[in-house]
């Protein structure tokens, strides 16, 4: 290789000590065909792998940042529990179809476990993680649970209570059949809110019935079974193409709840910290996606509610918009409801320290490292 020092530029002292500085980096340099070593730009301003490499052309997610927890070379298995088929679980359903817990190093099997029956779940080590309502983990832990929530992806109350259609008012719905999903459950929660909010005593002036999950509730109201309940579309939908109202928009009271919150025990939490904060990276992510990707939600929300209709899917996708936070902090706030509620028939629920039950921390490491963007 023929070096030309240009000795105009430099003169010719400083040309001559450049040549020696050359000469002694040739005779010092290991021998053989190693290539130098690569200096990334991004890496030498500080910016992480992330951030400074280009997302796949294949529209899947960039690769995990190397600040966060390791990603195994073999993807840790994980049982997944979500306790309702609405589109609220739409993070979690985007976290799987658009390869986020793939990406986070998770090989998740989802199940479907209707309503408190998920917490049973995981108590029972059956699953390790669930996705449903958080009063169900404040009547665990009043009687000797464990359970902590890491992240609530639908912080206030998504429904609108609908009722039949001689109900106009008020009034006619006094000594009428209200239908939730279980007693204690997110839905009964609600309902009794609501059922305040209009004046009226859940347990002297209507008449509460569990009908077990949300999909039996919609098919209840339409066949006439119960006079009043809670939904939200695509379900709202039908009911009210079938002539039922709404009564109360209750999303848009805005009040807070952990409706679709992430639990897990508490020794799993402390034995496996790097695989929850990976679940919670994955989760936060597919929120941020969904709120940015229409086509991909309305298409993941069709998928697994099964219903082709675009028009349906696209409502319940702009409901999602309504009540799902970015990013998916749990709150202290969002369990008031559950506690009063819960308190009437269990006192013991008074004494759940609801600020130890949750933990902001991993949805903090996670916004820390813009997985929220």
């Amino acid at each position: 290789m023929r070096l030309r020092i240009p000795i105009k530029q430099f003169g010719l002292a400083p040309a001559i000590a450049l040549i020696g500085m050359l000469i002694l980096a040739a005779c010092a340099a290991p021998t053989g065909s190693q290539p130098a070593p690569t200096i990334s730009v991004g890496a030498a301003q500080g910016a992480s792998p992330a951030q400074s490499s280009p997302a796949p052309s294949n529209g899947s997610p960039a690769p995990a940042s190397s600040n966060g927890p390791a990603i195994p070379s073999t993807p840790t298995k994980l049982t997944v529990a979500y306790s309702e088929t609405f589109m609220g679980i739409l993070p979690v359903w985007m976290a799987q179809d658009g390869g986020y817990f793939q990406k986070h190093g998770l090989d998740v099997d989802l199940q479907f476990i209707a309503s408190s029956n998920a917490v049973s779940a995981l108590l029972a080590n059956q699953v390790q993680i669930t996705s449903g309502g958080g009063s169900e983990a404040v009547s665990a832990n009043s009687t000797g649970a464990d359970l902590v929530s890491v992240a609530t992806t639908i912080g206030i109350y998504p429904y609108v209570f609908e009722v039949r259609p001689e109900i106009r008012n008020v009034d006619d719905l006094r000594g009428k059949k209200i239908g939730v999903s279980a007693h204690g459950s997110s839905s009964d929660i609600a309902s009794r809110v609501v059922l305040k909010r209009l004046g009226l005593d859940p347990d002297k002036d209507v008449n509460v019935v569990t009908v077990g999950s949300a999909q039996n509730r919609t098919a209840a109201l339409l066949n006439g079974a119960i006079d009043a309940g809670l939904d939200q579309p695509p379900g709202s939908l039908i009911e009210e193409a079938a002539g039922l109202h709404q009564l109360v928009d209750v999303a848009g009271l805005n009040l807070p709840t952990p409706n679709n919150t992430t639990l897990v025990q508490r020794s799993y939490l402390n034995a496996n910290h790097d695989v929850v904060q990976r679940y919670v990276d994955a989760i936060t992510e597919a929120v941020a996606a969904a709120h940015k990707d229409r086509a991909k939600s309305i298409e993941v929300l069709g998928k697994w509610l099964q219903n082709t209709d675009p028009t349906a899917m696209g409502a319940a996708y702009d409901f999602y918009l309504k009540v799902g936070g970015s990013p998916p902090y749990p709150a202290v706030d969002q369990f008031n409801d559950a506690v009063e509620t819960l308190a009437v028939d269990n006192p013991a629920v008074k004494s759940v320290d609801i600020s130890k039950m949750i933990d902001r921390s991993l949805i903090d490491s996670a916004v820390q490292r813009g997985l929220d963007k």
